[in-house]
């Protein structure tokens, strides 16, 4: 009975001593049998900069936003290899979206200071942000006068001079100033202003009915040379259109630009217009998740007298959104190169 037990003891000791050894082996051999053989064993190839979901671009209801969700929308998808969904969007509903859900993931033209309470809110809750500035100027709105006016009147470079320059612009007479509709806001401002500089008596305020009569005024008093002066705001294809200067409009004063708006100025005293904060604004995982797509975005700052000759172009019969931003793609690498922090050959 001993000797039998002593028997089966040496031979279980043996096999666990020759057990795990098999198992080593038999681990290693499946490894190096499967090494480059079996596809599913690869690793993983890296993911796409714009990860694995589509991307979603708020497209605007206006037009140079329409512009830019399809400039961008193209130049990820060329220069990133992104799969991008342009969306229907619009300024307080995409805020509010973008501040709740974290969608769309990317809204190129959000003009802030109209929706600050919203915009706030997503900012506070750490759900958006902004990327860069939309457009590389922040002041949109201004006076401006024809081109060949300030070739032939080199020492007229701001309303600060007008006073002086005023009486020699058409041989004495009145020069017309084209401000905007009587029930606009610009048009309260432009009026003070008229009376800030003490310009009053040397210029003919006019206040089209509309904006297309405001449009068509400019149009042929430039057409027949006239010296004329006018309001104007960008983005916008009129002043790509024609051959325009703008006046500088001296700094801004928050206190004098308060009173200028109101109906009742006692005493107007001259600013500018205010700027305005306009955007490129990112949920914020594109910056946690997709880094590569939020430093695109953070380059991706267009000057104004840009967007003004896409809107010229959409003018044009028979242009479309997309058509303007493939020909913008196209034609245009020397600008969004830097974008992409591309090197150009």
């Amino acid at each position: 009975m001993t000797a039998r037990l002593l028997q089966a003891m040496l031979l279980l000791a043996a096999l666990l001593a020759v057990t795990p050894a098999q198992a080593q082996i038999t681990v290693l051999d499946q490894a190096q049998d499967g090494a480059g053989a079996d596809p599913a064993a690869e690793p993983d190839a890296p993911p796409p900069p714009c990860g694995l979901q589509p991307l979603s671009i708020a497209r605007m209801s206006w037009p140079s936003a329409e512009l830019l969700a399809e400039i961008h929308a193209r130049i990820l998808a060329r220069e990133y290899g992104c799969e991008t969904r342009v969306t229907p969007g619009d300024l307080a509903a995409t805020a509010s979206s973008m501040g709740s859900t974290g969608q769309p993931a990317v809204a190129p033209e959000m003009w802030v200071t109209r929706i600050a309470e919203v915009w706030n809110a997503g900012i506070e809750a750490q759900m958006l942000r902004p990327a860069a500035t939309t457009y590389a100027e922040s002041q949109f709105e201004g006076w401006f006068m024809p081109g060949q006016l300030a070739v032939a009147h080199p020492e007229l470079t701001g309303i600060a001079g007008l006073a002086a320059a005023l009486p020699t612009l058409n041989e004495g007479g009145k020069v017309r100033f084209i401000s905007c509709p009587v029930d606009w806001a610009c048009a309260v401002i432009n009026r003070n202003l008229v009376r800030a500089l003490g310009i009053g008596a040397a210029v003919e305020l006019v206040e089209p009915a509309n904006r297309f009569e405001m449009d068509t005024l400019i149009a042929e008093a430039v057409s027949r040379r006239e010296p004329v002066l006018f309001y104007y705001w960008q983005p916008n294809a009129v002043l790509a259109q024609f051959d325009f200067v703008a006046l500088d409009m001296g700094p801004y004063e928050a206190e004098a630009a308060k009173c200028l708006a109101q109906l009742a100025c006692p005493e107007p005293v001259a600013s500018a217009f205010a700027s305005e904060t306009v955007v490129v604004a990112l949920a914020e995982w594109v910056f946690t998740d997709i880094p590569t797509i939020a430093a695109y975005f953070q380059r991706a700052s267009l000057p104004l007298a840009e967007m003004n000759t896409l809107l010229a172009q959409l003018s044009e019969p028979g242009a479309t959104v997309e058509g303007v931003a493939e020909r913008f793609v196209t034609e245009r690498r020397d600008l969004w190169a830097g974008w992409v922090n591309a090197v150009l050959p």
